[in-house]
C-alpha cells in the first residue's frame, strides 16, 4: 500500500505539471533529406515534424530560408498537423532546402535543413555501340558510359548476350562500381558475345539497359604474354568516422595479374576485408587511425604496375557541450555555451525564437525579458549540422510597462492597459482602490489583461491595480483613473457649393474641458487631410484654440466629397460632417467602343462620365491611325455637332484599310474635360486605290530592255491588302498597250526584257495600283525611251609599257561608237585568275591610262573594252606587260662632307644592286630648306656633289639612287646651318643605319 501510494503522488505530481506547467517546443520529429521520383505514381512529398510543446506548437514551412506562403491561392503546399505536403511536385517549383518552424508562446526553434530533390535515371543513348576487337590474350575495357543521371550513387551489373546471364567478377574480369567499366585482363575465345550494361539507381528503384557491344576476340597464335597494367585507380579518398569504404584496383595483363594490398605508413587496419578476388579492399567502420596512403599492387610473371593514393578521415559534427533549458532571475548575469568537435572543426552559430544572432558565445549582462525565449546552438561543417534547444524564461515583471495614470471623459468609455512581460502568457485580474472588480455590463477585463469601463462617471476616478501571474510567479502594477468634462461640437460645419477653382471654408468650433488641451483635425471621405503636404489647397484658420474652420483654396474636382472636423481632447473626442459640392468640366466618358464600320466611316458608342455638376453640352471625338505618329487628331463627324446627351455618333472621312483608335471628350459651360480612354482598333473596311504613283518616267538600261519608273503609292493610300501595280506601255506608233502586274507595293520600278525592242526607241508608259478590291486610275502618260545598245566592237591596237617596277602605262585605238560612256581597263597578274584582277574606268575622251601599285617584276595581263548605260563591250585581246626589277632598298652611305669656299662637298659610297634589282643609271640629290617637301633636285653619275653653302637657315640633304624601276631608299643629311658673320657650320647626318653628328666652325 505504501508503494502504491508512492507512485499515485508522483502520478499525480507529473499530471499537475503537464497541465499547468507550460514549456518551448522540443522537437520529436525532424524533416529528412528526400529524393522523389520523377515517375513516381505518387503525386506527393511529405516532410515531417512534430514537436511537443505547451502550449501545443504551430507550424510554418521555409523553402531555401523564404516562408512558404500555405494560403497562396493554386499553392502545392498544405499542412497535416506539422507536417509539410507537396501536392504534384514540380521540380522547378519544389527543389531545395526545407526547415520547419515550431512556436508557441515561449518562443520558436527551427528545424534542421532537409533537401528535396528529383531524382531521374534517363534511359541509355540509342546508337549502336561499335563492335570491340581483342586479340587473345590482350586486355579489353567496354566502356558502360550511364546516362543522366541523379543522385550519383549507381551500382552496375553486365550481361552476356541474353538476361539474366550476368558477368559474375572474378580474377579475370571486373565491374566497377565507380565507372560502371567492364575490365576483361585477359581475352580469349569465352568473350564472344553481346555485352550490355545494365545501371541502376538504388534511390529510385530503376534499372536500365545500354544498347548491345559485341566483343570480336582475334586468333592469335602463339598467344603472347603481356605485363601487369593497372587500369583501375582508386582517387583519394574522404571518409567520415564510423562509414565503411571501399576502394577499387585492377590489372589487364596475361597471365592474369594478382592484386595485393598495402598501407604505406603501417599496417592495414584490422578491420579491412578484401573482396571480389583481391581487387576490392573495404575498411568498415573507419576511425582516424586509419587514415593514410594505401597502395596496390598488380603482379604477373611478366611484369607489375602499382598505384598509390590517399584516404583521409574527418568527422561529423558531435556534441561536447550544449545548453539546456534553464530558468534565471531578472538582473542576472549568465552565459550559454556550446562546443562540438567534428573534424574540420565545426562552425557554431546561434538563432534565438528562429531567427539568427550573431554572437560566437551567448553572454547576458543584468538579464532582462526580452532575453528570454527559445534559443538554438547549431555546429556545422563540411559534413553535416547538429541542432540543439534550450529555453530561457522569466516570471512576470511589470518593470518596463507599469499601469500608467489614465484620464476619461465623463460619459465615455476608457481602456487601462496592463502591459507585463511574462512567459508563458499569465492570467489578470484587476481591483479599485481595495475592491477586486469583475466583468459586468460596464467594466470588462480583456483577454490581454487590459481594463474597459463605459459610461464613465466620476464615481469611477480612483486607484487601479492589475495583477499577473503565471507559472513562473506573480507580479502587479497601479495606476490612477481621472475623470474629465468631456468635448462638445458647438458649430458644425456645412454643405457648400463651388465652382472649380473657387476657394471656400469650413466652419468647426467645440467646448471642452478646460484644463485639457484641444485639436482639430480634418478628413476627406475618411483620409486625414495633411495641411503640411497639401498646404497648396487647405489652409487653418487662426481664430481661437476652440475653432477650427479649414479654408479650402484653388478648390479641384478631387476636393470634393464628406469633409470631417474631429474636435480631440487627450481623453475624448467628438466629429461633424457636412459636403462640398464642385462644380467643374466634365468627367472623362467610359466604354468606347466600335459598334459598326464601312471603308470610310466607324459608328462610336460611349457612356456619359460625370458631369460634375454642370450639363453637358457636346462631345469632342478625336482619332489616331497608323500614319499619324501617336498624335490625336479632331475627328469629322454625322452629324457635325455631337449634342451633350447623344451616346453615340458616326466618324466621316476615314480612310479605307487604316488602323484607328478613337477617343471621346465631353465638354460643358465651366470647361473641357479629360479625354476616355482609347477605343479598340479597329481596320476600316477595303475600298477600290484612288491615288496613282506619281513621277512615272524611265528610259536607259542594258540592251534590249525598257525600264520604266515610278515614285510608290504612300502606305495609307493602298486601301487594302495585295497591293500592287499595273504598268502600260506600247511603241508610241502603236495602239495596243501591254499591262505587267507587280506585286511589290514599294516597287519603284519595271524592266521589260525584249529580244525584238530596238534602241532608243520612243514609248509612251503609264502606272495605276489595284489592290483586292479592284484597280485604281492610270496615272499620267509619259514618254520614255529604250535602252541603247552595248558597243560591239572591242578595241584595238592595245599597247602597254613598263614606266618603273610599280607603273606601267596602256594605250588603244579609241573606238568609233556615237554613245560610249567610256572604258574599262582591267588586269591582273598572270599567275592569278582573272577574277582577281583590278579594273579602271577611263573617260571616253582618253585612249590611254597610267596603272599604278603595281608589283616589281611581274607580268600582268591586260585588257579593254567600251561600255555605256547598256553594259560593257567585247574585250580586246589579251597584252602582257613585264614591270621593272625594283631599285635597291639600301640607300647610299654617305662617307664624307667637307666645306670648299662657298660650297660643301658630299660624298657617298657606291650601291651595288642585288641580281633582282635594276643597275643604277645615277643619284638623285634633293636640297631643300627643313620643313619643307620641295627643293632643288640635283642628277649626277658622280658619287659626289658640290652644293652651295645655303643662306640663313635649316638645310636637309637627301640623297638615292635611281634605275629604271624607280627611285631607290633615300639617304637624309640635316641638317647644314649657317650663321653669319662668325659662319659656324654644323652638320648632321641620318643615313638608312642610324644617325651621324659633325660639327665644323670656321671664324
Amino acid at each position: 500500500w505504501f508503494g502504491i501510494k508512492q507512485r499515485l503522488i508522483t502520478l499525480c505530481r507529473c499530471l499537475k505539471e503537464s497541465l499547468f506547467t507550460g514549456y518551448g517546443p522540443v522537437f520529436e520529429e525532424q524533416p529528412v533529406d528526400t529524393i522523389y521520383p520523377e515517375e513516381s505514381p505518387e503525386a506527393k512529398i511529405t516532410m515531417n515534424c512534430r514537436a511537443r510543446a505547451n502550449p501545443p506548437a504551430t507550424y510554418k514551412w521555409k523553402l531555401d530560408g523564404m516562408e512558404i506562403d500555405l494560403d497562396a491561392g493554386g499553392s502545392h503546399y498544405s499542412l497535416v498537423g506539422g507536417n509539410l505536403v507537396i501536392s504534384k511536385p514540380d521540380k522547378t517549383e519544389h527543389v531545395g532546402q526545407y526547415s520547419c518552424l515550431a512556436t508557441n508562446t515561449y518562443g520558436t526553434v527551427v528545424s534542421r535543413e532537409a533537401s528535396v530533390q528529383f531524382g531521374y535515371l534517363d534511359l541509355f543513348s540509342s546508337e549502336e555501340r561499335s563492335s570491340v576487337y581483342v586479340k587473345e590474350g590482350q586486355g579489353a575495357v567496354l566502356l558502360c558510359a550511364p546516362p543522366p543521371h541523379y543522385p550519383a550513387e549507381l551500382s552496375f551489373r553486365w550481361i552476356l548476350n541474353e538476361f539474366p546471364t550476368f558477368i559474375i567478377p572474378d580474377k579475370r574480369r571486373f565491374v566497377s562500381q565507380i565507372t560502371g567499366n567492364l575490365y576483361i585482363s585477359k581475352v580469349d575465345s569465352s568473350d564472344r558475345g553481346n555485352y550490355s550494361c545494365i545501371a541502376s539507381s538504388p534511390s529510385i528503384s530503376k534499372s536500365v539497359f545500354s544498347n548491345y557491344i559485341p566483343l570480336e576476340p582475334q586468333t592469335e597464335r602463339p598467344i603472347r604474354k603481356y605485363p601487369a597494367d593497372l587500369r583501375v585507380k582508386f582517387p583519394d579518398t574522404t571518409a567520415l568516422v564510423g562509414q565503411n569504404v571501399t576502394l577499387e584496383c585492377f590489372a589487364l595483363g596475361n597471365p592474369v595479374p594478382e592484386i595485393r594490398w598495402k598501407k604505406i605508413d603501417g599496417h592495414l587496419p584490422s578491420n579491412h576485408e578484401v573482396h571480389m578476388t583481391g581487387t576490392q579492399l573495404h575498411l568498415y567502420n573507419v576511425q582516424f587511425e586509419d587514415g593514410g596512403t594505401y597502395k596496390c599492387e598488380a603482379i604477373n610473371s611478366k611484369g607489375k604496375d602499382y598505384h598509390t593514393a590517399r584516404v583521409s578521415v574527418e568527422a561529423f559534427p558531435e556534441w561536447v557541450e550544449h545548453i539546456r533549458s534553464t530558468e534565471i532571475d531578472l538582473r542576472s548575469d549568465y552565459t550559454m555555451s556550446c562546443k562540438a568537435s567534428g573534424k574540420p572543426n565545426p562552425h557554431i552559430r546561434w538563432l534565438k525564437n528562429g531567427e539568427p544572432v550573431d554572437r560566437k558565445e551567448m553572454r547576458f549582462s543584468s538579464l532582462t525579458f526580452d532575453d528570454s525565449g527559445m534559443y538554438q546552438c547549431i555546429a556545422e561543417n563540411r559534413h553535416g549540422v547538429i541542432y540543439a534547444s534550450a529555453e530561457l524564461h522569466c516570471a512576470p515583471t511589470f518593470e518596463h510597462n507599469p499601469v500608467k495614470r489614465v484620464l476619461a471623459a465623463k460619459n465615455g468609455r476608457v481602456v487601462i492597459e496592463c502591459r507585463p512581460r511574462a512567459a508563458p502568457k499569465p492570467a489578470f485580474s484587476w481591483s479599485k482602490d481595495t475592491e477586486l472588480l469583475s466583468n459586468s455590463t460596464r467594466v470588462f477585463i480583456w483577454e490581454d489583461g487590459s481594463l474597459e469601463i463605459l459610461n464613465v462617471t466620476r464615481a469611477d476616478e480612483g486607484r487601479y491595480t492589475c495583477f499577473a501571474e503565471n507559472d513562473r510567479g506573480k507580479a502587479n502594477s497601479t495606476g490612477d483613473l481621472l475623470v474629465m468634462d468631456s468635448t462638445k461640437i458647438t458649430l458644425a460645419p456645412s454643405n457648400t457649393d463651388v465652382k472649380l477653382g473657387e476657394n471656400t471654408s469650413m466652419q468647426c468650433a467645440a467646448s471642452h474641458d478646460q484644463s485639457l488641451d484641444i485639436t482639430f483635425i480634418w478628413s476627406l471621405d475618411g483620409r486625414v487631410i495633411d495641411l503640411h503636404i497639401d498646404s497648396q489647397h487647405y489652409e487653418r484658420t487662426t481664430n481661437g484654440s476652440s475653432n477650427g474652420e479649414l479654408l479650402i483654396k484653388n478648390v479641384q474636382l478631387k476636393h470634393a466629397g464628406q469633409y470631417t472636423c474631429t474636435a480631440q481632447t487627450p481623453v475624448d473626442n467628438i466629429t461633424a460632417s457636412a459636403h462640398l459640392v464642385v462644380r467643374g468640366p466634365p468627367g472623362a466618358p467610359g466604354g468606347v467602343r466600335i459598334i459598326e464600320k464601312t471603308d470610310k466611316s466607324v459608328t462610336l458608342q460611349w457612356s456619359r462620365g460625370a458631369d460634375n455638376h454642370s450639363p453637358i453640352s457636346k462631345y469632342i471625338i478625336q482619332y489616331k491611325d497608323q500614319f499619324s505618329n501617336d498624335v490625336w487628331k479632331n475627328a469629322t463627324t454625322f452629324p457635325v455637332n455631337v449634342e451633350g446627351n447623344a451616346e453615340m455618333t458616326t466618324v466621316v472621312d476615314l480612310i479605307p484599310w487604316t488602323d484607328y483608335e478613337f477617343r471621346v471628350i465631353a465638354t460643358n459651360t465651366l470647361g473641357t474635360g479629360d479625354p476616355s480612354n482609347p477605343s479598340p482598333i479597329v481596320k476600316t473596311l477595303e475600298a477600290v486605290p484612288v491615288v496613282a504613283p506619281s513621277d512615272v518616267g524611265g528610259g536607259g538600261g542594258a540592251s534590249r530592255e525598257l525600264t520604266i519608273t515610278w515614285t510608290p503609292v504612300k502606305p495609307e493610300y493602298y486601301y487594302g491588302p495585295n497591293f500592287g501595280y499595273i504598268v502600260a506601255f506600247k511603241p508610241q506608233d502603236e495602239q495596243e498597250w501591254k499591262r505587267v502586274a507587280v506585286a511589290d507595293p514599294q516597287a519603284r520600278r519595271y524592266v521589260h526584257k525584249a529580244s525584238d525592242i530596238p534602241p532608243l526607241t520612243e514609248f509612251q508608259v503609264k502606272v495605276k495600283a489595284f489592290n483586292v478590291q479592284g484597280e485604281g486610275p492610270y496615272s499620267l502618260t509619259a514618254i520614255i525611251y529604250s535602252a541603247q545598245d552595248a558597243p560591239s566592237e572591242a578595241p584595238a591596237v592595245v599597247e602597254a609599257r613598263a614606266l618603273s617596277a610599280k607603273a606601267a602605262t596602256v594605250s588603244w585605238m579609241p573606238l568609233s561608237y556615237n554613245n560610249l560612256d567610256g572604258y574599262q581597263v582591267k588586269y591582273w597578274e598572270s599567275g592569278q585568275s582573272e577574277g582577281q584582277a583590278e579594273t579602271i574606268a577611263v573617260s571616253s575622251r582618253e585612249n590611254h591610262t597610267k596603272l599604278e601599285n603595281l608589283r616589281p617584276y611581274t607580268e600582268y595581263i591586260i585588257e579593254v573594252r567600251g561600255y555605256n548605260s547598256a553594259g560593257y563591250g567585247p574585250p580586246s585581246h589579251h597584252f602582257r606587260v613585264l614591270t621593272k626589277k625594283p631599285p635597291p632598298d639600301r640607300a647610299p652611305k654617305i662617307i664624307a662632307k667637307k666645306v670648299k669656299g662657298q660650297s660643301i662637298n658630299i660624298a657617298w659610297e657606291q650601291v651595288e644592286p642585288m641580281a633582282n634589282e635594276s643597275s643604277i643609271e645615277g643619284y638623285r640629290v634633293l636640297y631643300r630648306p627643313e620643313g619643307q617637301t620641295t627643293g632643288t633636285l640635283y642628277n649626277t653619275y658622280k658619287r659626289n656633289i658640290d652644293l652651295p653653302l645655303p643662306p640663313n637657315g635649316n638645310y636637309v640633304v637627301e640623297v638615292r639612287a635611281h634605275t629604271e624601276g624607280g627611285d631607290g631608299a633615300t639617304t637624309t643629311m640635316g641638317y647644314i646651318t649657317l650663321h653669319t658673320p662668325n659662319m659656324v657650320l654644323s652638320l648632321m647626318v641620318e643615313d638608312w643605319w642610324g644617325v651621324q653628328y659633325f660639327s665644323i666652325s670656321r671664324c
